[in-house]
């Protein structure tokens, strides 16, 4: 599914001034092909390139369309004549219903317009069904019924000041005109369609101001009489293809001129046609031969229309080069060129289907509206633009929880709210299409695009509005885009203690000592006496390089994890690695020669790495209670032989999404969660009653803790998901610890509930009241893993596990910045979790112990720098406005690992990035302070550079020492020999 939020605020400043192009020349044929060319040095943080919250121009014009042969119906009603269409349905279409069973806007033309009145737009494109009017196309005495609905129609929208924006030709031919004349490949039509025009202009002209003659001549020339899919359904030689497109043409331009010269002098309007179009994107941005492909591909599609009527009257040189296609003459050129008053464009559904029909060359097609708008500009001397048809569609079972929709449009719509503050791109227009579900060509009834749902079989056929009408609405009202999630930042720091820490996944579980037999090379661990002199903690090499990195972080704390199976392989106390043991100890205790506090995780299971010592793997792991009792007696050990340096303990990282490992079956699932929460709970219990009131440290266990917000604001059913999806990633562990001693009422009530209707067999685990006791209050604070912000949508799901019993799916907003693992930067989403703990669990101590973002960039990590900044302005709001009591914050992660995402601020081989830099600002300032800092960071910072000079140079300052020492020594015993030299010689003189 396709989803996407975030943005930049950009109130009451002006636009910025780089451009997102390199070159920006308007007005030439080919240089469109700059779009393409992008800066290589671009900001993947850009201002102008992330979603913007901002309002369009005051005179900006809202609006919706529909297409006559889709929405009215009544066919055969009121002596309305057959149209090609008609007749397409019941020879190609033989499955599917007439369009009688569509909207039946033509008899039911009030609720239209109360549609129209609750989006509240400005102005309502449709179309007049020719053959309503003239059922032979031919003009004579128009159809009184047909004309009578039309001046009502255009009545009502005058009276709601609402503008109508009147299409001539949207499809459906006459179906006469097709049978005695061939259709759009005889000329002779371009009369009578000028003939049909000059009527519309007498009867209606005195009320509308914008006039479209042809809506999307490409898809009639392309569809209609080459691939068939649409009506006549010609599969035709591609010499008639463009034959159709250039009467079309000439048929347009003919329009054009016969208004300009016969009524636009006292009718005062404007005319155009809409041209549609894909977009594409090359393969290789810096592949010049890729950027022409994309050129020749728009050309085909675009340009075959748009090159003549906005251009220089001719076709593209491209397409010239093609034999099939006819020639205009020099007069036709002249007669053609500039026959627009505006640039009327289409961006949907069907100028991307069927793909296969697309002259894609090679390259990738694209929805980036804002990139095709801008290749408009570059290639058509910047002309006015009318958005006059754009949206997308849900599948025909969708009735009013339309969310994709929504978030299509969002994105269609920031994008060219940013072409127009960006790129000085003129539009003052737009169109969301349709107003109504309704016959879709050649999909028929099979997906649906309007903003009002309706039931095609009911009998009053209501507009129901879905939740894109709802979005729509809001857009229209606040004129543009505010935000409703991020609010100012904040000047203040955290407290003088607040921990700055560091997270790494382990210590280098591959032990290596330098130099014990007196050899100079390296050797494991495993097997290895000391030979040559007693113990010592550098001689394992892989600390000296946490310790330069970590030197380099800046970090008051430092979070790494014990690797469980080396220190105890068999899985019990029968075998202790002492050597494993000595080398974490090592590690904090150096680490702690820095000033740096350790943050000791003891059980830190990956997706790769389940961590758990064999024969407990081999025995069942989580799945048998015995491995809880093994992991309380590897607890004790830590806690006895590491706990007189470590003050904060993580008994198990994430434990909550274990279930991506047991995950056979919903009882798997469960039962392993609740044997690891008793684990975790009988740690807890054997630190505080054996070794708290002497180590003086704190216990808890990290939870994965992303925020979910509801995809549909509009849905209640939404909201309920996104609570669910907290009540089961968040409160299946949290409950029992912070809460009740058992698991969340909600989680153990849903599952009842798909229970008794069938669709899941799952059951959670049950407690003893003795296990309840031991679990409740077993924390000494909420450690939590935050990365991102999930968007939720309800999904009912059939089946027993874990992921089917919370009924969700996740929605990917197209519209977030994202990382290269498409985590969405969601800055208020950590805010919010934050405040949801507090209110759900009390007024705790928390510490974020996990929270990063992966970037592509090795020299340049501006994404991770803007994350950090974003999130931990966010966290700083909570701590000082919410009040939350946020203890530390632990940056993810100290180094990147091989063929994985780059979450490191270190590469793989230790090579120091950027936001290193950033990072060390961060933990300096304290937070985001105003001019001065309550903490006096600088005297700290002096104190903490003469503490880490000394450190760094003990051995040094040692030998210094000895050698003072020895040269006291020296001149004590010279002075001392001296004065004994002297006694005897004092004695002879007296």
């Amino acid at each position: 599914m396709l989803h996407f939020l975030q943005a930049k605020l950009n109130f009451g400043k002006g636009p910025p001034s780089p451009s997102v192009f390199i070159r920006i020349v308007a007005g030439l044929a080919g240089e469109g092909r700059s779009v393409w060319k992008k800066d290589p040095n671009s900001s993947p943080v850009s201002e102008t390139q992330m979603f913007l919250y901002d309002t369009f121009p005051t005179e900006f014009l809202w609006g919706v369309g529909t297409g006559a042969f889709q929405v009215e119906g009544s066919w055969r009603k009121d002596e309305r004549g057959p149209s090609i269409w008609d007749r397409f349905i019941h020879a190609e279409l033989k499955d599917t219903d007439s369009t009688d069973v569509s909207s039946d806007s033509y008899t039911l033309l009030d609720k239209d317009v109360s549609a129209l009145d609750f989006l509240g737009v400005t102005f309502y494109q449709f179309s007049i069904s020719w053959s309503r009017l003239f059922p032979t196309g031919v003009v004579a005495a128009p159809n009184k019924r047909g004309l009578q609905y039309y001046n009502t129609l255009i009545d009502s929208l005058i009276y709601r000041n609402i503008d109508p924006v009147v299409t001539l030709y949207h499809w459906d031919l006459p179906l006469t005109l097709q049978e005695q004349y061939g259709g759009w490949k005889n000329e002779s039509v371009i009369d009578i369609f000028n003939d049909y025009a000059t009527f519309c202009f007498q009867t209606f002209g005195d009320r509308v101001k914008y006039w479209i003659t042809i809506h999307n001549p490409y898809l009639v020339a392309w569809h209609g009489y080459g691939t068939g899919i649409h009506a006549p359904g010609e599969k035709g030689k591609i010499t008639t293809v463009y034959a159709v497109g250039h009467n079309l043409i000439k048929a347009h331009a003919k329009v054009w001129h016969n208004y300009k010269k016969h009524f636009q002098p006292y009718q005062k309007g404007l005319m155009s046609i809409v041209l549609g179009s894909h977009w594409i994107e090359p393969n290789r941005s810096e592949d010049t031969l890729d950027i022409s492909k994309c050129q020749q591909s728009v050309e085909r599609v675009l340009g075959w229309f748009a090159k003549p009527i906005h251009g220089d009257g001719d076709y593209p040189e491209d397409l010239k080069n093609e034999s099939f296609l006819p020639r205009f003459t020099e007069d036709e050129k002249k007669y053609i060129k500039g026959t627009a008053d505006f640039f009327a464009f289409s961006f949907g559904p069907n100028n991307f289907k069927p793909p296969n029909t697309l002259p894609k060359m090679g390259q990738n097609l694209s929805l980036n509206l804002r990139e095709v708008l801008n290749w408009i500009k570059l290639e058509y001397d910047s002309p006015r633009i009318f958005i006059a048809e754009n949206g997308w569609f849900t599948d025909s079972h969708v009735k009013t929880d339309d969310t994709t929709a929504i978030y299509m449009m969002k994105n269609f719509i920031n994008k060219v709210l940013q072409a127009i503050k960006y790129d000085n791109i003129d539009v003052f227009g737009y169109t969301a299409w349709s107003l109504l579900d309704g016959f879709e060509w050649q999909h028929a009834y099979k997906i649906r695009r309007g903003l009002f749902y309706v039931d095609f079989k009911s009998e009053k056929k209501e507009r129901i509005p879905k939740s894109s009408a709802l979005y729509y609405k809001q857009i229209i009202q606040e004129n543009g885009f505010f935000p409703r999630e991020s609010t100012p930042n904040v000047q203040a720091q955290f407290s003088c203690d607040f921990s700055w820490g560091i997270t790494e996944s382990f210590c280098d579980p591959n032990l290596y000592l330098w130099n014990i037999t007196g050899d100079g090379l390296l050797h494991k661990v495993e097997g290895v006496k000391l030979k040559t002199r007693p113990a010592q903690c550098t001689d394992f090499v892989s600390i000296k390089k946490q310790l330069d990195l970590l030197e380099k972080m800046k970090v008051t704390h430092y979070r790494f994890a014990l690797d469980w199976s080396l220190i105890l392989p068999n899985g019990d106390l029968s075998v202790v690695n002492r050597q494993v043991l000595r080398y974490y100890r090592c590690v904090i205790s150096e680490v702690l020669k820095l000033n740096i506090h350790s943050m000791v995780t003891l059980y830190y299971p990956t997706h790769a790495y389940l961590g758990l010592p064999g024969p407990l793997l081999h025995t069942g792991g989580w799945l048998n209670q015995s491995t809880a009792y093994a992991f309380q007696d590897y607890a004790a050990l830590c806690f006895q032989e590491l706990g007189d340096l470590v003050k904060l303990w993580i008994t198990i990282n994430e434990p909550n999404r274990l279930s991506d490992v047991y995950n056979r079956s919903s009882s798997d699932t469960y039962q392993a969660a609740h044997n690891l929460l008793i684990a975790h709970a009988m740690a807890w219990r054997t630190y505080d009653e054996q070794y708290r009131s002497f180590q003086h440290g704190k216990v808890s266990l990290s939870l994965h803790s992303d925020w979910a917000e509801p995809a549909n604001p509009y849905f209640e059913s939404h909201t309920k998901a996104a609570n669910r999806f907290l009540q089961f990633e968040i409160g299946w562990f949290a409950d029992p610890i912070f809460k009740t001693g058992d698991y969340p009422a909600t989680m153990r009530e849903y599952i009842h509930f798909k229970n008794t209707k069938g669709l899941s067999h799952s059951s959670l685990p049950s407690f003893t009241s003795e296990e309840r006791k031991l679990i409740k209050g077993a924390a000494d604070f909420y450690a939590l893993n935050h990365f991102t912000t999930r968007f939720v949508i309800h999904e009912p799901q059939n089946g027993s596990q874990y992921e089917f019993d919370r009924d969700i799916q996740f929605l990917q907003d197209i519209t977030c910045l994202s990382s290269p693992s498409r985590l969405a930067v969601v800055p208020w989403g950590v805010r919010k979790v934050l405040k949801w703990i507090k209110r759900t669990y009390g007024d705790i101590d928390i510490y974020i112990t996990a929270n990063g973002i992966d970037d592509q960039s090795l020299d340049n990590d501006e994404l991770r720098n803007y994350y950090l900044e974003k999130y931990v302005q966010e966290v700083l709001k909570a701590y000082y406005i919410d009040k939350v009591k946020i203890r530390g914050y632990y940056a993810f992660k100290l180094t990147e690992e091989k063929s994985k995402p780059r979450f490191g601020f270190f590469t793989s081989d230790s090579k120091g990035k950027p936001s290193i830099k950033f990072y060390n600002n961060l933990i300096s300032n304290n937070g985001f302070p105003a001019d001065y800092s309550v903490c006096d960071p600088s005297n700290s910072d002096k104190q903490c550079s003469f503490c880490l000079f000394v450190s760094q140079k003990k051995p040094l300052i040692f030998f210094a020492c000895c050698l003072f020492s020895t040269l006291i020594l020296l001149l004590t015993i010279i002075v001392f020999h001296k004065r004994k030299r002297r006694k005897p010689h004092f004695q002879q003189h007296s």
